[in-house]
């Protein structure tokens, strides 16, 4: 099995960047071959470029970034996305990510009918630090709203499969113990999901 663990914050010593190592160290630790992504220190830039409109509109080559980083998930069954949610979605490094990698031809193709979802052998785990409560959320159809432009209106478009998900409510009052406490049983979550994938 391999996986790739994406994380998308510029602090290293972040919450977010915690949860990525904690996840990176128990899928390891259960014999999955896992990469790591830092897209902040990578210095991947999220902007939809005029090469990738060109792209969009078939008039032009893919842009090497691009290209990279969909040859790193072609060689992959798990994914593992770990960001903070900012304004009840991805922060823009992310969501500029997907924009440009999960494209028309590689992620699905929109020129045959029914478009072919081609993220078939992908299943895609989301681990997400927030700041407010789980009441909050649910009152006000946060949980919702994430579900549906994340898993629904990407996920589910490129026919990834959507494995371990969870929003870490209140993420912002850990102490350092509760902090601990929360990346070991995270990681112990992904790595129970991907040892048992869906439908097993």
């Amino acid at each position: 099995m391999t996986a790739l663990v994406v994380v998308a914050h510029p602090d290293s010593e972040s919450l977010t960047h915690h949860l990525g190592r904690s996840i990176s160290t128990a899928l390891t630790d259960i014999g999955v071959d896992t990469g790591w992504a830092d897209l902040h220190a990578e210095k991947f830039d999220p902007r939809f470029t005029l090469a990738d409109r060109r792209l969009y509109q078939g008039n032009g080559p893919i842009p090497a970034d691009v290209a990279a980083e969909q040859q790193r998930l072609n060689d992959i069954d798990d994914l593992v996305l770990v960001f903070p949610v900012y304004w009840w979605s991805m922060p823009a490094l992310l969501k500029g990510w997907i924009d440009r990698v999960f494209i028309n031809g590689w992620a699905f193709d929109d020129h045959v009918t029914p478009i072919a979802r081609k993220l078939g052998h992908l299943t895609i785990h989301l681990v997400m630090p927030a700041g407010d409560d789980a009441d909050s959320f649910q009152r006000r159809g946060y949980d919702t709203a994430i579900s549906t432009q994340i898993e629904t209106g990407v996920l589910g478009y490129c026919g990834a499969r959507t494995g371990f998900t969870t929003v870490l409510h209140e993420a912002e009052a850990l102490t350092l113990a509760g902090l601990e406490e929360k990346g070991r049983a995270v990681g112990a979550a992904v790595a129970d999901a991907v040892r048992r994938p869906i439908g097993v």
